[in-house]
């Protein structure tokens, strides 16, 4: 297994060639900046040249503490800076549209920060300026780049458990949502800021669904406005299937986050130990069950690394490869459109009681 696990590794490393790295400019200096992307950035050895928010003060604060030598006074300031090759967009989604086009405009590449939108309306149209403006574009469903579920994907791409049937994702768990005061009213909340991460991957996995249906949930007195209980179904082709249960009101102390891919002749489970303890979170865990090659039961993946910060490596990797040599973009924004067209019907089902067509839209 250890000869086999290798092409497994190489799928899932963050590594990024020293004549690939380009300096880079934050726009935000929020939580999942100062906690997670700059400590990727740092691991991965790539320069970032300056930073702005429009919180002044929480921009030098983090500049200080992450050793970035400019805060820009203002956007336009940022993009007239020859230096920075990417921005990555780090804001809240209703924000980002506005910045991206000025982005875009100024033939900055960019990663946008997940969802990147909050409409079907507005991702079209930013996928039409990357490709007006022949950038390059991202967008930091980092999910894809955990090294527990891309392993995962790369042995169900290599056929270990032969065709997929069934992808289930179950979180139930005390999230503090008061990290997040700018979510507090948001009345599209769990979906659109959590389960979203799952949502992608199982697109990732299985394609677009044919149809989808989502029942949601609210607990007497909690933080915010917005759901925070989702149950979401998908149904496929041939009998194929797929469910996210996320509950983020957990009482009983016992967090627990897993995933499960069942094949015809085979299975793959695994956690997210980023969720047992968020945001300190353990490694995560990952096991095998083939008829197709050697597992002898359920054998273990030897995962290394976490979701926080190491997958952001993967993430800004992909758009400095693409930027360098052409290599395909994992979680481009084109394909993100299909993401939101995928939680607009998950929230129209929600709204309506009804399951949601979606076909090959």
């Amino acid at each position: 297994m250890i000869d086999l696990f290798k092409d497994v590794s190489e799928f899932c490393s963050f590594e990024i060639a020293d004549a690939h790295k380009v300096p880079i400019a934050i726009i935000g200096a929020g939580g999942i900046v100062d906690g997670a992307h700059l400590p990727a950035y740092k691991i991965a050895g790539v320069e970032v040249i300056g930073i702005f928010d429009v919180d002044q003060a929480k921009a030098k604060d983090v500049a200080e503490r992450h050793g970035i030598p400019k805060v820009y006074g203002s956007l336009e300031e940022l993009l007239a800076d020859p230096k920075s090759v990417i921005v990555d967009i780090a804001v809240p989604a209703a924000l980002q549209p506005a910045i991206f086009y000025q982005v875009a405009a100024a033939k900055k590449h960019i990663l946008a920060q997940k969802p990147m939108a909050t409409t079907v309306a507005d991702g079209l149209k930013m996928a039409k300026v990357v490709e007006d403006n022949g950038i390059i574009a991202a967008v930091n469903h980092q999910l894809r780049f955990e090294e527990g579920m891309a392993a995962a994907y790369r042995m169900v791409e290599l056929g270990w458990v032969g065709k997929v049937t069934n992808v289930t994702i179950e979180v139930n768990l005390v999230t503090p949502w008061e990290m997040w005061p700018w979510a507090r009213d948001l009345e599209r909340l769990e979906i659109m800021l959590h389960s979203i991460h799952y949502h992608d991957v199982i697109r990732w996995f299985l394609g677009e669904p044919n149809a989808v249906f989502c029942v949601a949930g609210r607990t007497h007195g909690q933080y915010p406005i917005g759901e925070t209980r989702t149950i979401s179904t998908y149904a496929y082709d041939e009998g194929v299937t797929a469910l996210v249960h996320a509950n983020h009101i957990n009482r009983g102390g016992d967090n627990r986050a897993e995933f499960r891919i069942d094949g015809d002749r085979g299975s793959i489970r695994g956690t997210l130990g980023l969720l047992y303890d968020y945001p300190v979170g353990r490694v995560d865990t990952l096991e095998v069950n083939s008829q197709v090659v050697p597992t002898d039961g359920w054998t273990p993946y030897p995962v290394t690394t976490r979701w926080f910060p190491d997958a952001f490596r993967g993430t800004i990797g992909s758009v400095m490869r693409a930027i360098a040599i052409g290599a395909p973009l994992r979680t481009s924004v084109a394909d993100t459109v299909g993401t939101l067209r995928l939680v607009e019907a998950l929230y129209q089902s929600m709204d309506t009681g009804l399951s949601v067509k979606l076909g090959n839209q």
